[in-house]
């Protein structure tokens, strides 16, 4: 790898770490303070891996490879992480989860414990920018430091494996993609070990496998954790979709809500953050129905019949042409209830009865199948915009049209 192709995965880590700020403020949340922990250790993996960060650190501190023990620390942070986040995800976050989590976080913390120590009780006094494992294999505390990273990393990157490959297979979509990444991730990271491990074994059998460890090794741990810590976003797709689907119906419901605002005043409830999807959506998906309530003495069972008719008679299945059908009787009671709000005939408990079971089996749909009516709704309002000849469907007179089409509203007797 070149030296600056270890920032670019960093920023990208970093966007991830800053869009898991709010949750991880908010809330005390072990799942989410692991995430953290994950994302952030990978970050610091690569911003302190890379070799312009290593010189920097060695001379600044005026400690020769001191960027060694501090990158073997923060790689083994992250495997904690993974581990811990693991737990969570699979058993939840209850005691026996957290009890099983803080092992493994202990166990972390032994050898991050050891591996300064060994270093301060070693002598490495050559800076090594890409060869420290191989070059010090030999080396008293230093050879026993780099043994105790190694088999931690390779310990981690051998269990994992098998336990997110059986996991995958008991469960479906976003997660098991996350787990088969994970998968992969940690196949890496294996790699990583034992291409390193294999490198210094050869050092002190007096081989040189150094190239295994200065130019293969590398890349395999950038591409590991890379997927590693995708593996553990993934499953967040589901909830990115959730979301998208709530401002979808949302947005669909909009020119409908806007036309119904002259039916039924707003009740002046709270506004709410912009982000707050779920309850906008629940409070716009009211407004419509109060307001297609008051709608009901307006709307035309004929109209709907009629529509539905024409729309199967055009090849539309049934579910869209019951969309269609609502819609254009609702714009058909709109323009109604524009043109003539006062009318007797309209307004009495028939027509009301009429109207509201008209709209029973559009309403019982429920968001998605409400967000349906509103999209076919939006195109013929788009539709009407464009030929303004077309649209009328009720007279302006009290005196009924002498040539009735069939998607023409009928007057009450």
């Amino acid at each position: 790898m070149r030296d600056l192709d270890y920032y670019i995965p960093a920023g990208a880590l970093f966007l991830a770490l800053l869009s898991k700020a709010p949750a991880l403020l908010r809330r005390r949340n072990p799942m989410v303070t692991a995430m953290a922990g994950l994302i952030f250790t990978a970050c610091a993996g690569y911003v302190f891996a890379a070799p312009p960060t290593i010189r920097a650190l060695n001379h600044g501190t005026g400690v020769a490879n001191v960027s060694a023990p501090l990158v073997y620390v923060i790689l083994s942070a992250f495997n904690a992480s993974c581990i811990a986040l693991l737990v969570y995800w699979r058993e939840g976050t209850g005691r026996t989860a957290r009890r099983r989590a803080r092992r493994w976080l202990a166990a972390c913390a032994v050898v991050t414990c050891l591996i300064p120590l060994l270093f301060a009780l070693g002598d490495a006094p050559v800076e090594r920018l890409r060869d420290f494992d191989t070059h010090y294999a030999n080396t008293p505390f230093i050879r026993e430091m780099i043994i105790v990273y190694l088999g931690w990393h390779i310990l981690v990157g051998a269990v994992l494996p098998f336990l997110c490959w059986r996991w995958s297979r008991e469960v479906g979509g976003w997660v098991k993609a996350g787990l088969r990444t994970l998968v992969a991730g940690f196949v890496l990271n294996v790699v990583f070990g034992l291409t390193k491990g294999t490198a210094v074994v050869a050092r002190w059998a007096g081989g040189d496998l150094d190239p295994l460890s200065s130019y293969i090794a590398p890349p395999a741990a950038s591409v590991g954790a890379l997927l590693t810590t995708l593996g553990f976003l993934l499953p967040q797709g589901e909830r990115l979709a959730a979301h998208w689907q709530t401002w979808r119906l949302y947005r669909q419901l909009g020119p409908l809500h806007r036309d119904l605002g002259p039916l039924a005043p707003d009740a002046g409830s709270p506004r709410l953050p912009l982000l707050a999807l779920g309850a906008r959506l629940s409070n716009r998906e009211c407004d419509v129905y109060d307001r297609l309530f008051a709608l009901a003495p307006y709307c035309d069972p004929y109209v709907l019949a009629a529509a539905r008719a024409e729309a199967r008679q055009a090849g539309e299945d049934p579910e869209a042409a019951s969309a269609l059908a609502a819609a254009t009787m609702i714009a058909d009671a709109i323009e109604a209830s524009r043109d003539r709000p006062d009318r007797p005939d309209l307004l009495d408990e028939s027509a009301q009865a009429a109207g509201l079971e008209a709209l029973g089996p559009v309403i019982a749909t429920g968001a998605e199948g409400m967000a349906r009516v509103a999209a076919h709704y939006t195109a013929l309002s788009r539709r009407t915009n464009r030929e303004p000849a077309r649209v009328r469907t009720h007279q302006p007179s009290a005196a009924p049209p002498t040539t009735p089409e069939p998607l023409l509203r009928k007057t009450h007797p």
